[in-house]
């Protein structure tokens, strides 16, 4: 699928555009992306590493290499903390937290990956209550 989308970091100091085709999306529910992102899993789509054009910002990008597994790390602002796009451990491709796309990239997660690991309160969690805003408390 090819598309052209923009992405930034909560404090729009890392902007960047995605143009070419996506190779996948999946949510990964390992321990460690748990860990990374603070919540139940990760969301990230995956593309060509020439597809990804940071257009401001990437000064202000550090990046955390787990010592093992040597293919993971993140990419992050280090103004505000928001995860940003990185090249994964191989160098062989961009991996594209979705949450930092300000456009509809026009695929869908194909797949929940380490699905054994998913937190405990995962499946109670999309069962809750849904609400347009913070629910009313009596």
């Amino acid at each position: 699928m090819s598309n052209k989308v923009s992405g930034s970091c909560l404090c729009k100091e890392v902007c960047y555009e995605v143009e070419g085709d996506f190779k996948g999306f999946m949510m990964c529910h390992c321990s460690r992306c748990q860990k990374a992102s603070g919540s139940a899993h990760v969301a990230n789509i995956f593309t060509a590493p020439e597809n990804v054009k940071f257009t401001s910002g990437e000064d202000q990008i550090k990046r955390y290499n787990l010592p093992e597994p040597p293919v993971f790390g993140k990419c992050f602002c280090t103004n505000c903390g928001s995860v940003v796009p990185y090249l994964n451990g191989a160098g062989t491709a961009m991996i594209i937290p979705a949450g930092t796309l300000n456009d509809d990239p026009g695929i869908r997660p194909s797949a929940n990956i380490f699905w054994p690991d998913r937190a405990d309160w995962y499946d109670d969690g999309v069962q809750a209550e849904h609400c347009d805003e913070f629910p009313v408390r009596k």
